[in-house]
């Protein structure tokens, strides 16, 4: 395999009430969380997508299928720690990634800092390696109507 390879994720949720919302790894207070199996850390998902797609290792409902009750309200983070060390496993580290969130609601500025620790904690990086954006869709489609939200992504894996 190549030293150096490149993964791109993109994930999307619904919003659901009575659901916390769980982004980056973290709680963030707001009225609604994401629909899904798991807990539908829409960012988590869209960046274990990228890191398994970079070796083209599946996706990640491959490896987590959303009928399997195991998988029942599962904590993303452990879902990425897993592929994380799949990854590992075969002697790569990740060089950077870049996400970004899009979402009307809620403002998530507040919250970056702490969603870049939780994922390099995660993926053995320094936050500096890490970035998180957010950006809105200017009000249009579902995520403009606040039905949803979308994360996307992409990571540089350097073989060690």
């Amino acid at each position: 395999m190549n030293k150096i390879r490149i993964g791109y994720g993109y994930d999307v949720h619904r919003f659901e009430a009575g659901r916390k919302l769980i982004l980056g790894g973290i709680e963030i207070p707001f009225e609604k969380g994401l629909d899904g199996h798991s807990d539908a850390d829409v960012l988590l998902h869209a960046i274990t997508d990228a890191l398994l797609g970079a070796l083209a290792l599946g996706d990640i409902g491959s490896h987590f299928p959303d009928n399997d009750p195991e998988f029942k309200n599962a904590d993303s983070s452990e879902l990425l720690r897993y592929c994380y060390e799949m990854v590992s496993g075969k002697g790569y580290s990740v060089g950077n990634l870049d996400a970004t969130v899009i979402t009307e609601r809620p403002k998530l500025n507040p919250y970056i800092k702490s969603m870049r620790h939780r994922i390099s904690e995660i993926l053995d990086s320094a936050p500096e390696d890490i970035s998180v954006k957010a950006t809105t869709s200017e009000k249009m489609g579902f995520v403009g109507r606040e039905e949803g939200m979308i994360a996307q992504c992409v990571i540089l894996l350097i073989r060690d």
